[in-house]
């Protein structure tokens, strides 16, 4: 139990030593000189919140505080090291909240050792789990620069379930790891909210994850996310592009931006002409215009995967009308679509037939970039493919007219390319 006397005493020792005067030590704190005084009055306590300003403040640890006596100066401790375990507890008690789930196949909650799903599946013969793991790459560094924290926890979620919905997989549960060099309570609380928001719109659970906290390791202030989900899809629906043929037609689905991928080439022309970040396309600054989050495909084709324990018959009612899929990430069109083209088969884009986006316009014109390097390297306006047959594609545009602008932008021939850029 905790002693307001020892309490008292002891910050005020401590502030003494730190040659402050109460005003001093409530200036940087942000508050008021009273609030010191009652404190070192034994009348009240420290709120969590400043708990762990007023440690570092004063040059001790929170545990030190709460026990009002400072641990023996020879001895280490992992407080000492940069961890402080009851400043961590409150962050802990902030996550759980955001880890509250509805979903009937999450049996535990934070505090185990491990996470545990019920996978179960009686509807689906011969179920397959899908598992992925990702990270928002280097934007994450100007998400956190430019005050973008929440919204690149949805990058990194809506990465995360496109990779595996184009395995035809539904998203099930997911996993997240923050690795920081100091945990600041509301910068984690906002982390965790975030991805446990996007998991929900991608209709998964955030099930748990860690938070490691490396000071010696990792810069304060720095903070690095991942994630790894787990989907299901039935054996006999796994969409992987065996499927894909002849005359098959290349449908295109639209990008908001950049996603999650030409970062570093990005923050190189940043670096190079600082002035860009204010310039103005369509209406908004280009940070805001790179900073949009990764754009969530799942809700758009799932009436179109879904076996009937999920969401009924496929909406166009035949096995095999999604031949194939691609997330377009890092090595662009060619680098993504050409990983499910069978051999003996070609992909022929029409480059006319791409709706590019204004930010890639404006990032090709101030960087000098050539045409080969933007398509290499960015979306340019196309975040995800559908290949179909030609008797679906029509019915599949409308479909997924309902949510993102869809269009047709090749077609598969007969070739050696997997995939190649005519027009």
């Amino acid at each position: 139990m905790l002693d307001s006397s020892r309490v008292g005493n002891f910050i005020m020792q401590k502030r003494k030593e730190a040659g402050l005067t109460q005003q001093q030590l409530a200036d940087k704190l942000n508050i008021s000189f009273q609030a010191v005084s009652k404190w070192e009055n034994g009348t009240t306590y420290p709120n969590v919140e400043l708990l762990y300003e007023l440690a570092a403040a004063l040059s001790v640890t929170v545990d030190e505080i709460l026990s009002g006596n400072e641990k023996v100066k020879e001895g280490f401790s992992y407080s000492k090291a940069g961890i402080d375990i009851a400043y961590t507890d409150t962050i802990k008690r902030e996550m759980a909240k955001h880890l509250e789930t509805d979903d009937k196949r999450v049996m535990n909650g934070l505090g185990s050792f491990a996470s545990l799903y019920d996978i179960h599946f009686p509807e689906i013969k011969g179920p397959v789990l899908v598992l992925k793991s990702e990270e928002p790459g280097s934007k994450q560094k100007l998400a956190m620069e430019y005050g973008y924290t929440e919204s690149i926890c949805h990058d990194m979620i809506n990465h995360l379930v496109n990779d595996i919905v184009v395995m035809g997989a539904k998203p099930l549960a997911v996993l997240d790891t923050i690795v920081c060099g100091n945990a600041e309570k509301d910068t984690i609380k906002t982390l965790v909210k975030g991805i446990s928001e996007a998991c929900r719109e991608n209709e998964c659970s955030l099930v748990g994850g860690e938070t490691s906290i490396q000071p010696l390791v990792v810069d304060a202030g720095v903070y690095v996310l991942t994630s790894s989900i787990a989907g299901i899809v039935e054996k006999d629906r796994i969409i992987d592009g065996s499927q894909i043929k002849t005359g098959d037609s290349v449908l295109a689905i639209a990008s908001n931006g950049l996603h999650t991928n030409g970062y570093s080439l990005v923050r190189l022309l940043m670096d190079k002409m600082p002035q860009i970040k204010l310039d103005k396309i369509g209406g908004e600054t280009f940070i805001e215009r790179i900073m949009k989050p990764h754009t969530p495909y799942y809700k758009a084709i799932k009436g179109l995967l879904m076996p009937k324990g999920f969401a009924g018959k496929a909406k166009l009612g035949r096995e095999y009308d999604i031949h194939g899929m691609a997330h377009i990430t890092g090595g662009g069109i060619e680098g993504n679509l050409g990983r499910i083209i069978p051999q003996g088969l070609t992909a022929e884009i029409e480059l006319t037939k791409i709706k590019v986006l204004d930010i890639f316009q404006y990032i090709q014109r101030v960087g000098n970039i050539s045409q080969e390097e933007m398509l290499r390297t960015f979306n340019c306006g196309i975040g995800f493919i559908l290949v179909v047959p030609e008797s679906a594609k029509q019915a599949v545009i409308e479909h997924v007219k309902a949510y993102y602008d869809c269009y047709e932008i090749g077609r598969i021939v007969q070739g050696d390319a997997r995939v190649r850029f005519v027009k």
